[in-house]
């Protein structure tokens, strides 16, 4: 399915259909978003299952209480909070008014003003304004020429910590094949003083990226198992695999994350 350009955007909105996979293509072969059809709240892109690893970080079970999504894309990040975490407001800012209906429509975003609020707005003047403290960040930013410059400076990076609450993190995409991904991921470290991580690439080579504001993140492995057993029996979303690439590629002294 091929939806024209609208108000000079630079790009078409596209859909394709692959072995009950249902995806979003801002007018490339580059997925910006998928959806398994018989599954629809489940997260389907190994890099948005890894997104949400920020649960294994946080031992507060009512964590996030508020979320900030930067780029909407098929829904996937928002749906699996809203369907998955009832505890958490979710606030979506996205740049293409078209995306919106297209995710609703076609790949089962809910409507819902109290829970979901949905602002249409650059993300990079959005993140200025006094839109009060949030517990994560997510960033995921992507246009059909990969994530746009005004989401990935210091400045940028710096705004979003002033916007964190005292247990607030910050969750990035980053693309690993990429040219500028180390880049990227120093931008984040030295916006958060040092206080960031990315982990092992996936094969899809995307990298995520966390950083952690105010409170300490001091967490075992043996606690990330545990709340990864538990998540997988609520949710289904299975994160063992992360911590085990996550044991093979960074030292964790003493078998803790620290942040």
């Amino acid at each position: 399915m091929n939806f024209p350009r609208l108000d000079n955007s630079p790009y078409e909105l596209n859909i394709s259909e692959q072995a009950g996979v249902r995806s979003l293509h801002f007018g490339s072969e580059w997925i910006q978003g998928s959806m398994r059809i018989r599954q629809p709240f489940a997260l389907e892109l190994a890099y948005t299952r890894e997104m949400m690893a920020c649960l294994l970080l946080r031992s507060d079970q009512s964590w996030p209480r508020n979320a900030l999504l930067i780029g909407l894309g098929a829904g996937s990040l928002a749906k699996f909070i809203y369907r998955h975490l009832p505890q958490t407001l979710i606030t979506v800012v996205e740049i293409d008014a078209r995306v919106v209906p297209m995710a609703q429509h076609y790949f089962r975003l809910p409507e819902d003003s109290q829970r979901l609020k949905i602002i249409i707005a650059d993300a990079a003047d959005y993140i200025d304004q006094p839109a009060g403290q949030y517990d994560a960040i997510f960033v995921d930013g992507y246009g059909p020429d990969g994530l746009d410059d005004s989401l990935d400076s210091v400045e940028f990076y710096a705004a979003c910590r002033t916007q964190l609450s005292a247990q607030g993190l910050l969750i990035s995409n980053l693309l690993s094949r990429s040219r500028g991904y180390a880049a990227s991921a120093e931008r984040i470290h030295v916006a958060f003083n040092q206080r960031s991580m990315v982990f092992p690439s996936l094969d899809s080579g995307n990298v995520v990226a966390f950083a952690a504001s105010g409170e300490a993140v001091d967490v075992s492995i043996e606690e990330m198992r545990a709340q990864a057993t538990e998540l997988k029996r609520q949710t289904s979303l299975n994160l063992r695999p992360t911590i085990t690439r996550l044991q093979l590629v960074h030292p964790l002294p003493r078998g803790r994350l620290q942040l």
